[in-house]
């Protein structure tokens, strides 16, 4: 039975000639979400010219502000797409507080106003996760689970498995992107000691990471947001999306296998190998076990996510074993600033350009439908990634007849959309940057082919699953 929502959502591949093919992938890509942009502006002029005058867009660009506001919008997101700004050292944090500072300095936004578009439970509750990570993180943890895992896998199947359930399951209820700092290097490691070939299990690393954390709210940063943007309980946000996830995973696992057979469909076992002797703290340990698993009764128990992240996070700091530096180091400080810097830049969007004629324009392509949302959460956020994508749907998304089921759907096709391709998401490149300083390549195309049918399969069955019953 579909989920109801209530309310009112082998070897290394050779080097040569692959970094050009990558670079061919991403043109056409680019090209066809440009073609597909400019087909929308004009199928959106037209159906807002059908619908009559209620619908036409109706923008006053006369005082200048709004094509101010566009034009940094514009840029701010140009450059989260590339990656950085070509010519200079400006990386997408750096972008969107560039942005954020324009609409100000430009007048879009007065400073008060800047002030209250940034969603600090979002920041708070991704700040007190990483906090909670990076403990399990230095106390040994992950390493502890791995050494479990080295001792009970006997053969090339059951390890994936292992990999990609562990993977999923710690980025559903912790942040997806430092799961995949943790498991790289512990999955390597092992790969290595075990003979086997790297890129299958590490590619399982990502994949299992993207679909695990579709299941919570705190399972990645676009979640987070989602999450507080729609007030959706924890609770009920989990019972909706945690299908998905299961499927996602039993998915990813059977995709991999199919793609590496050699790897995978064989009689041969694992060879036995000793665990080397792992260091942990015992005591660092059991605290942040015990207030990990505090907080996720907590989040199912209705309190607000954000208060009961950051006092678990601050508890954690309350110890005579690691210096508090370490842990600040663990933090992604960056992915902080650009969170607020968007927030900012896209509060001037909507305050000089998006106004009810426009989101009644945009209306007209029918995102209330499950289908149609999906598909243009996955484009944008392939264009521009997720949490990007997140920001920009939220006008259109907050106003749609059933604004729960939108945001399930938005939480689900933008956070299973990173699948596709090697560069869909933060966590694919986590990966693959950590496994390259090691000498390990995975390639764009090797990806490509368990990816993207991946991400196809995943949103087909979340759309299903998420759409009203007939």
């Amino acid at each position: 039975m579909r989920f109801r929502v209530g309310g009112g959502a082998g070897p290394k591949e050779p080097v040569r000639g692959g970094f050009a093919r990558a670079l061919l992938a991403v043109a056409l890509t680019a090209a066809g979400a440009a073609v597909a942009a400019v087909v929308a502006y004009f199928v959106g002029k037209t159906a807002a010219f059908l619908l009559g005058s209620t619908a036409r867009v109706r923008l006053d660009w006369s005082g200048g502000t709004a094509i101010l506001a566009f034009v940094v919008f514009a840029g701010t997101y140009a450059v989260i797409a590339i990656g950085k700004l070509p010519g200079f050292q400006l990386d997408r944090a750096g972008a969107a507080l560039l942005g954020a500072s324009l609409m100000v300095g430009v007048g879009v936004l007065p400073l008060d106003e800047a002030y209250r578009a940034i969603d600090l439970d979002t920041v708070t509750l991704l700040l007190g996760m990483m906090i909670v990570v990076a403990n399990l993180r230095l106390s040994g943890f992950f390493r502890l689970v791995s050494d479990w895992v080295v001792s009970r896998a006997r053969h090339p199947l059951i390890l994936l498995v292992a990999i990609v359930m562990v993977s999923g399951l710690f980025s559903a209820f912790l942040v997806n992107d430092t799961i995949c700092l943790v498991m790289t290097p512990l999955v390597l490691d092992l790969v290595r000691r075990l003979g086997r070939d790297p890129v299958p299990y590490l590619m399982a690393i990502p994949l299992a990471s993207n679909l695990g954390s579709a299941a919570t709210i705190t399972g990645n940063p676009q979640n987070m947001m989602i999450g507080s943007f729609s007030h959706i309980p924890y609770g009920a946000f989990a019972a909706a999306l945690w299908p998905v996830a299961l499927v996602g995973l039993l998915l990813a696992t059977l995709f991999i296998a199919l793609a590496h057979r050699r790897e995978f469909l064989t009689g041969d076992p694992l060879h036995r190998v000793t665990p080397p002797q792992t260091r942990y703290h015992g005591a660092l340990v059991l605290k942040a076990v015990t207030v990990t698993a505090a907080m996720m009764v907590f989040f199912f128990a209705g309190q607000p996510v954000a208060k009961v992240a950051i006092v678990g996070g601050a508890l954690l700091l309350l110890t005579r074993k690691v210096k508090s530096d370490k842990v600040y180091r663990e933090i992604d400080w960056p992915l902080l600033l650009m969170f607020v810097g968007l927030f900012v830049v896209v509060a001037g969007l909507e305050k000089a350009v998006v106004t009810p004629d426009l989101v009644a324009a945009v209306g007209a392509f029918n995102l209330d439908e499950p289908a149609v949302l999906s598909a243009v959460t996955a484009l944008l956020s392939n264009i521009v990634s997720n949490v990007p994508a997140v920001l920009v749907l939220k006008p259109f998304v907050g106003g749609a007849g059933d604004p729960q089921r939108a945001w399930l759907v938005v939480a689900m096709a933008s956070t299973l959309a990173g699948n596709f391709t090697l560069v869909g998401s933060v966590a694919n490149l986590i990966v693959a940057q950590k496994a390259k300083a090691e000498g390990v390549a995975l390639g764009f195309w090797s990806y490509f082919r368990v990816g993207a049918p991946l991400t196809i399969a995943t949103i087909l069955f979340g759309v299903w699953w998420l759409s009203p019953a007939a």
